[in-house]
């Protein structure tokens, strides 16, 4: 028998299942949440988002340091080890851990530790700490158990010189140099980190470009600015296998390569946390990267259970994962309704410089054969960054060339997450509001690198007119 019974239980309390818990709690309804680990907040506050992106803020300052004209007069270049960094990062991580907690503290959501299973369509088993299994029902469930580093088993991650983006997170040691296989968003993120820390960098691209989702300038600035910090990218290689000693690593490639380094980081795809879950007795079947497939409203084949997050795979953010949290709750209290998600989510890549876009790139408007047009504002005109040292980068706004509407912002440079959400919010508005002409006809503070999008909108509008 159930030992307590709730309008809906979510299971994960990353951001997906954050989002959930909160509208559920604050509609009314009963919730309880599922949290496998010691503390709430998921792969998102604990392996992934927060410390990865703390650990990036304070290198990157440091590199802001050492590279200064004027602090270079106060005394030498200043040294800090991988760890040192990571002490900053753990701080951040208890301040999000307390934040979140008091969130369900005040909601009255009481947490359930301990992994869960289904047991019955409307029913899970939580086995606690201490062992002793405990037994939940509910009308709803959500499922957003996230995700983890796809570990291939001809791999031996139990060797101290072999990691994946989880495991470095405690790594003791700063290593002198390091190969990265995968140079996707988490590979080419740590390519920039243990770069600015001076570690001697390998990047293993799988494919024939970095990050080719994004536009094609975009991806191209990124390739020349890791090659310009010293990064060492080889596209289109494959691993045949890995041998790994007391003293190093070596990274043997299909193409005949041999790559040799202190430490290799394995950064090659992640996989959704559902087995041992009970799913494939209900007909729910993940698919081989263990993520679960669901229709517009997030529901699974199973109605009345619902799964955002990593563990349904693109787009894999936090943002997008909070977001599907509260629409998937919504549609649980409400039914269809006018709720909708925004159909362009922005992307934030926390490289050095970091990168954010949202809408469409050039390919995808050839593509489409949509006649569009370009503007440019780059950072080394901007007052801004001429003053913060930060003129690496640009602001590009695609734009239709006959109406003007906005069709894609593209960011690469420094604060490139937070310019990016003015375009956003002004591509989103209804015509004929979502215009270059409201960049045109706005006055922006000055120095800042909001300016850039009248920079940018008068260098586009010139190309028309």
């Amino acid at each position: 028998m159930a030992e307590m019974h709730f309008d809906a239980i979510v299971l994960g309390s990353g951001p997906g299942g954050e989002g959930a818990a909160m509208k559920l709690a604050k509609s009314g309804r009963s919730v309880a949440m599922v949290e496998r680990y010691r503390e709430v907040g998921g792969g998102c506050t604990h392996w992934g988002t927060i410390p990865s992106k703390a650990l990036r803020h304070n290198i990157r300052r440091l590199m802001e340091y050492n590279d200064s004209p004027l602090f270079r007069k106060a005394g030498e270049p200043r040294h800090l080890s991988f760890p040192t960094m990571l002490g900053h990062a753990r701080q951040v991580i208890d301040d999000q851990v307390g934040l979140r907690s008091r969130f369900y503290l005040r909601n009255d959501v009481p947490i359930l530790k301990g992994p869960a299973r289904f047991v019955g369509p409307h029913e899970i088993a939580v086995t606690d700490p201490d062992g002793t299994v405990n037994h939940y029902s509910a009308d709803r469930f959500l499922i957003a158990t996230g995700s983890r580093p796809y570990q291939p088993s001809d791999v031996d991650f139990s060797h101290p010189r072999i990691c994946d983006s989880d495991q470095i997170l405690s790594l003791s040691h700063t290593p002198r140099n390091i190969v990265i296989y995968g140079a996707g968003v988490i590979g080419s993120e740590y390519a920039s980190i243990f770069r600015g820390l001076g570690v001697k960098v390998d990047l293993i691209n799988t494919r024939g470009r970095m990050l080719a989702f994004l536009d094609d300038e975009i991806s191209d600035a990124l390739s020349y600015h890791l090659r310009e910090h010293g990064v060492l990218i080889r596209h289109r290689e494959e691993y045949d296998h890995i041998e790994a000693d007391d003293d190093g690593v070596t990274l043997a490639l299909q193409s005949g390569k041999r790559i040799r380094g202190d430490l290799l980081l394995w950064a090659n795809g992640r996989t959704g946390n559902t087995d041992d879950m009970g799913l494939e007795a209900l007909g729910i079947q993940p698919n081989g990267r263990g993520q679960i497939e669901v229709d517009e409203h997030f529901r699974t084949n199973q109605p009345h259970i619902y799964a955002v997050g990593d563990v349904i795979g693109y787009p894999s953010l936090a943002s997008a994962a909070y977001d599907q949290g509260r629409f998937a709750a919504t549609h649980m209290v409400e039914g269809d309704c006018d709720y909708r998600l925004a159909h362009d989510v922005p992307t934030g890549i926390y490289t050095i410089p970091e990168i954010s876009s949202v809408g469409r790139n050039e390919q995808e408007l050839t593509d489409a054969r949509v006649p569009y047009e370009v503007g440019h504002a780059f950072f080394k005109d901007l007052a801004r960054a001429q003053i913060s040292g930060q003129t690496t980068g640009m602001l590009k706004l695609l734009f239709h060339a006959e109406t003007l509407e906005l069709l894609g912002i593209h960011c690469f440079g420094d604060q490139a997450a937070e310019i990016v959400h003015i375009g956003q919010a002004i591509m989103a508005q209804p015509a004929p509001n979502n215009t270059l002409r409201y960049f045109m006809n706005t006055t922006f503070n000055y120095p800042t690198m909001a300016e850039g999008y009248r920079v940018a909108a008068l260098n586009g509008y010139n190309r028309v007119r």
